[in-house]
């Protein structure tokens, strides 16, 4: 099988988007699911109040419909083109933007340093695809 720049675009785009997908489960999670993924992680004590349950059920909504829309963009690259660049952008600002909050928090360093740089490479590789 021939894997030109195309071919590689959409596949990275189509991953990405089946993995980012997948957070729709976190939205149906309970609180006391939710709480004790966060403890595993090392994240600490989970806090309990109705405002974290909601922004961690939108994220993770938000995130599936992101993937939803890669999963769309990867269907039409060159139509989408434009859009697929923006995209790239955001994901550089975002990975970027991420790994000084974490800093700023004091996340485990697994965490800041698997999320942003990954984030910002993902960009990086889609735009130079």
């Amino acid at each position: 099988m021939n894997m030109n720049p195309d071919r590689i675009l959409k596949l990275v785009l189509q991953i990405n988007g089946w993995i980012m997908a997948t957070a729709v489960f976190a939205v149906f999670l309970s609180h006391d699911q939710m709480a004790t993924i966060h403890q595993w992680l090392g994240l600490g004590k989970f806090p309990d109040a109705k405002i974290v349950d909601y922004l961690a059920r939108s994220l993770s909504g938000f995130y599936t419909i992101l993937g939803v829309l890669y999963i769309a963009l990867a269907r039409d690259i060159h139509a989408y083109a434009g859009i697929i660049t923006l995209m790239a952008w955001a994901s550089i600002c975002f990975g970027l933007g991420s790994i000084i909050i974490n800093l700023q928090l004091d996340f485990p360093h697994w965490w800041t340093w698997g999320e942003g740089p990954f984030i910002t490479g993902y960009g990086v590789v889609v735009l130079w695809l």
